[in-house]
């Protein structure tokens, strides 16, 4: 089983509000997740971001694999593996 790090998007119609989860890489975009460690709000200026710093990089550790833009928000964040 691979697993993500990858944005599940919430929120109304161009309104678009993210949490970060951590999910089996087959599972759909909004569907079923493993744990929630995170929110994404792209439409504040500048955009906003809480993150699980413990629980990211636990997860980092165990091999999960981030996506283009949550490894962007890793990074500015500080998290590493």
């Amino acid at each position: 089983m691979s697993v993500k790090i990858r944005l599940k998007r919430m929120g109304q119609k161009k309104a678009p509000l993210y949490r970060i989860v951590v999910a089996d890489s087959r599972s759909p975009r909004d569907g079923r997740f493993i744990e929630e460690i995170g929110t994404y709000d792209p439409s504040t200026d500048p955009s906003t971001f809480n993150v699980d710093e413990e629980a990211a990089k636990k997860w980092l550790a165990s091999g999960a694999q981030p996506t283009d833009v949550v490894g962007k928000l890793f990074k500015v964040a500080g998290i590493t593996k």
